[in-house]
């Protein structure tokens, strides 16, 4: 367990072609006749920020959404209540999940995450709920030197999500590449990514119409 505190930051993401092919490649586990899922996302300049730092035995969130909201939650590090948290759908269900599954693979302790700003609106399609997984992943990766790549990083944020209710797909987890773009590919459970060199400045418009 690493002593030190670390800062994190982990954007939202927007798909730019391809929506919901992560979803429809997932059927070729049943249907090899099914073409591969592709899709191009990335990252967004707004996001969630963190100072993680590991504790012995406990599992503290705290987090400030873009409204100033706090929410706040003491888990004790058991893979019996991480489970149970992420299983009741809460606030921290997402956070919890990701938690379990890496306490079920890998010798952690506790951490803390003080999610102190959030610039990116949340249930708007930008994928706030992966990239709070993926900032979880990665908060437990750099306090106990799990040596996890991003693929790593991702499956492990996938895999907590889907503890929850939340029944997400694999594109979510892409905007643990940053702020780049990124091919994804889906073929059944296999999911490769490519991130991709863009030559000039993409500019998007996005609206929330109501």
């Amino acid at each position: 367990m690493s002593n030190s505190s670390f800062d994190i930051f982990v954007p939202g993401r927007v798909c730019l072609f391809g929506e919901h092919s992560d979803w429809a490649g997932a059927f070729r586990r049943f249907n090899p006749n099914i073409l591969p899922g592709q899709v191009i996302i990335t990252g967004t300049n707004q996001g969630i920020f963190a100072k993680v730092r590991p504790l012995p035995d406990v599992f503290k969130l705290k987090s400030t959404l873009p409204d100033g909201t706090v929410q706040e939650q003491t888990i004790p590090m058991r893979q019996a209540d991480l489970l149970a948290v992420a299983q009741e759908g809460g606030f921290f269900s997402y956070a919890a999940g990701v938690a379990y599954h890496l306490a079920s693979f890998h010798k952690t302790g506790g951490l803390e995450i003080d999610n102190y700003k959030t610039t990116m609106p949340v249930k708007k399609g930008l994928s706030s709920s992966a990239a709070f997984c993926v900032l979880v992943a990665r908060a437990f990766n750099l306090a106990y030197d799990l040596k996890l790549n991003i693929r790593g990083e991702m499956e492990a944020a996938y895999q907590g999500e889907i503890l929850t209710p939340s029944r997400c797909g694999r594109m979510d987890q892409g905007c643990a590449y940053g702020q780049g773009a990124v091919m994804m590919t889906f073929d059944g459970d296999q999911m490769d990514a490519v991130p991709l060199n863009v030559a000039k400045p993409l500019h998007l418009l996005i609206a929330d119409l109501k």
